[in-house]
């Protein structure tokens, strides 16, 4: 069975963790292959609201094995933090598998990842402040500390002394901050790796398998495809891969096993941070889409901007990744306008453009062209197949189904696991 990828096609926030746990029971595997506990899933199971940060939302299924693969940042202080709170919920966290080759967040990157934001003033990237960039930074400059540092002392002091031997230099002379001590660093560090072994694996091993043996394994991205480092509205990104590309590196799962490639996307778009918005509403509807709809981020508490549907996004999303499917959720929020306008092309100075301008400065002149649908007010929550939809629901999914070049597959309609509609199985 080959493995299936779920990642989100606005700018995060679209309700993966949703989607992770409705298709959690069919699978054997849920893998979260890139971020760190910078991005958040929700996920509410009758009356609990689960608010995972770093942890794979197949967490919550008993019958599955979650795995934070290699691509990975961790801050093992939030992850040991979130796996007591699951479990004083009475959550078995045994299963959890971690990477050996997944980086650790330290305290130094915490720091300066406060301090450089701070010192960027008005041009600040609205990075959350936990150090994952960072952490990435140091991945890429080969001096970073992974997971399995953690079980050797002298390596870990050795890569944590060099590390600050350049930092400190930074921390003191331009941001006019005290020295961090090695030796407090790898004390703080250390205090967690008993904890952390038994979890230990070689997960591209694991997983690959698994594939072998005809399970399914289901990759969860954090954040969305314009966040993403390489494809995202850059500068204002985050420092990792969150499309279907980033699930093979992140993974160590050959691309060849891919066989779908699922959208998460809402109905409506967000965004969290700063950045260009070419749909962000800073009225009334704005303010209502952000009640409605609870919009605020689950790891910072941050009001999301909230706009219209994106087209020219939903497509270029579908490009990027190869999107097989589309997972739309929060069709419900909508359900307050008489008419809701849609995103079809921009314009930019003066041209119009169907796609995304492929300049910044293009992006950031983009001006939202948009169509209008009629809406439905009234209540869908408990609508459970595509027909108990009324039929203005029903069109609008079918236009956003035809100008975002990708099937609709499932739609959510409320907060609740199950308030979901399924057109197209997305396991087969």
């Amino acid at each position: 069975m080959p493995a299936i990828v779920l990642v989100g096609a606005q700018w995060g926030d679209e309700g993966k963790g949703k989607a992770t746990d409705l298709l959690g029971s069919r699978v054997e595997y849920v893998v979260r292959y890139q971020g760190g506990n910078n991005a958040g899933h929700t996920v509410v199971i009758g009356d609990k609201k689960f608010a995972l940060h770093l942890l794979p939302s197949g967490i919550l299924t008993p019958d599955v094995i979650p795995v934070i693969a290699n691509g990975v940042v961790i801050d093992p202080a939030v992850m040991l933090q979130e796996i007591d709170n699951l479990n004083a919920q009475g959550i078995d966290t045994s299963k959890l598998l971690i990477s050996g080759n997944a980086h650790l967040i330290t305290p130094y990157h915490v720091t300066l990842d406060k301090v450089t934001e701070r010192f960027l003033g008005r041009a600040k990237i609205g990075t959350t402040g936990r150090g994952i960039g960072p952490t990435y930074a140091d991945k890429i400059s080969r001096v970073g500390i992974r997971v399995q540092d953690l079980f050797d002392e002298k390596i870990l002091a050795q890569k944590i002394e060099g590390s600050l031997a350049s930092k400190n230099q930074i921390l003191v002379k331009v941001y006019n901050r005290r020295a961090l001590e090695v030796d407090r660093i790898v004390e703080y560090m250390l205090q967690y790796a008993d904890r952390i072994k038994p979890h230990l694996a070689d997960t591209s091993l694991v997983l690959n398998r698994a594939l072998d043996k005809g399970q399914v394994v289901l990759l969860e991205g954090g954040q969305g495809t314009l966040l993403d480092v390489d494809h995202g509205t850059y500068p204002f990104v985050t420092s990792s891969n969150p499309t279907t590309g980033g699930a093979c590196t992140g993974s160590g799962i050959g691309p060849t096993r891919i066989s779908r490639s699922v959208g998460i996307i809402k109905a409506y778009t967000t965004r969290v941070g700063s950045g260009p918005f070419p749909t962000e509403l800073l009225d009334e509807d704005g303010e209502q889409l952000r009640a409605i709809g609870g919009e605020r981020g689950v790891t910072t508490g941050r009001p999301r901007r909230c706009g219209w549907y994106d087209a020219p996004i939903a497509r270029y999303a579908t490009r990027v990744n190869g999107l097989t499917d589309l997972f739309l959720t929060k069709l419900d929020v909508l359900s307050a306008w008489d008419e809701i306008p849609v995103c079809v092309a921009y314009d930019v100075d003066g041209e119009r453009m169907t796609e995304l301008p492929d300049t910044q400065t293009g992006f950031h002149h983009a001006v939202p062209v948009y169509e209008k649908l009629p809406g439905w007010k009234c209540d869908i929550t408990a609508a459970r197949t595509f027909a108990d939809l009324p039929k203005q629901a029903q069109a609008y999914v079918r236009y956003l189904e035809e100008i975002s070049n990708c099937r609709v597959s499932a739609i959510g309609v409320g907060q609740d696991r199950n308030a979901t509609i399924s057109l197209h199985d997305l396991i087969d």
